[in-house]
């Protein structure tokens, strides 16, 4: 079985250029990796990848891109600045920048490792006469 956490907080550190996530604590990117992990892990539907000798490169830099994202969002949320100003009718606020996880491409690192998971239901067909 892979050990847990599956990368370490130097290998988030080693790969992101945003100082925030750099700069964070041990323990913080400990949560995010861990965070990345579970979504890992749903997103496939595989526990199986617990039971590997050892994760699948691909996986791992999948965990490392989703552990970046959730340092990097955590760090801009708690140092959320909002700039906003008004003139005469117009006025803008602007936000900061989070990373979406959908727009990381996971499927490519992921997809050759997703169980189909059975829903339960059942589907009828009729067919009219």
């Amino acid at each position: 079985m892979p050990a847990r956490p599956w990368i370490t907080p130097e290998q988030v550190r080693e790969y992101s250029e945003t100082p925030e996530v750099v700069a964070r604590t041990d323990a913080k990117l400990t949560v995010d990796i861990s965070r990345a992990e579970q979504y890992i892990l749903t997103y496939t539907h595989n526990k199986g990848l617990l039971d590997m000798d050892e994760l699948p490169e691909s996986v791992k830099t999948a965990c490392i891109l989703l552990a970046e994202a959730y340092a990097h969002n955590a760090a801009l949320t708690s140092s959320k600045t909002l700039k906003s100003e008004t003139f005469d009718d117009y006025s803008y606020s602007a936000d900061h920048s989070d990373i979406e996880v959908r727009n990381l491409d996971l499927a490519a690192l992921l997809d050759d490792y997703v169980v189909a998971a059975a829903n339960g239901t059942v589907t009828m067909r009729m067919r009219r006469l």
